[in-house]
């Protein structure tokens, strides 16, 4: 019989997992999708740098809302390391270190939005060349990171479908969203002149996989599971 103790180990995993991945859902679209596009100006570096002075709150609100995202993945790492150890010790222990590493990349690739922070409190030192040299290196490095986390879902998502506790179809979900980080990351490489957006079609899975995390990861019971 399994222990107790586990199951609601487990459980609380889940549950962390999930809330974890909601505040990912909620920072970076925040960042990405509202900061980021009221601030720069595509192709012209001295409205972005003067959009940056203007507006030097909005700035740190993204770079901070940025913080907040590969924060929570580290405790997502975490998390879903527990929750899928009783899948396979092994290839869960590789999932997690895929995802550290993506971690670790986008973190490094965040110290250019934070040297860009540092300097507007001497906006004299900062120039629109330096300034637009800053956001693209973060752009390519976290971009670059997502290849990393594309293998990552795809282990998550076989790892999720063998579970036997988890339904087979999140799995299934999360490899297809694995496969847009990984094309998306791959189209400097493969495909220079291909100018979609394919993680754009193909994201919900790790959203669905969220909702049902806090949904239902609170009632997670333990089965047979096909890998070990």
């Amino acid at each position: 019989m399994t222990n107790q103790t586990e199951i609601k180990t487990l459980r609380h995993a889940a549950v962390v997992a999930g809330l974890s991945m909601l505040v990912m859902a909620i920072a970076a679209p925040f960042a990405e999708m509202y900061v980021f596009p009221k601030l720069i100006i595509p192709g012209n570096a001295e409205g972005t740098l003067n959009n940056i002075l203007s507006n030097p709150a909005l700035f740190r609100c993204g770079v901070f809302a940025f913080l907040m995202t590969f924060i929570a993945d580290l405790v997502a790492t975490w998390a879903l390391y527990i929750l899928m150890r009783p899948v396979s010790l092994s290839l869960t222990l590789l999932t997690a270190w895929f995802r550290l590493v993506y971690t670790i990349i986008a973190l490094v690739a965040l110290t250019n939005l934070v040297s860009i922070l540092y300097q507007l409190n001497e906006p004299c030192s900062l120039s629109a060349e330096g300034v637009n040299t800053f956001l693209i290196a973060f752009k390519n490095g976290w971009h670059f990171g997502l290849l990393i986390f594309g293998i990552h879902l795809g282990l998550l998502g076989y790892l999720v479908f063998n579970s036997g506790f988890m339904p087979k179809y999140l799995g299934i979900l999360l490899v297809i969203s694995a496969s847009g980080y990984f094309i998306n990351a791959l189209k400097p490489f493969l495909f220079p002149g291909l100018q979609i957006d394919i993680a754009a079609f193909t994201f919900f899975g790790e959203l669905i996989f969220m909702i049902w995390l806090l949904a239902r990861g609170y009632r997670i019971t333990i089965g047979n599971t096909h890998v070990k």
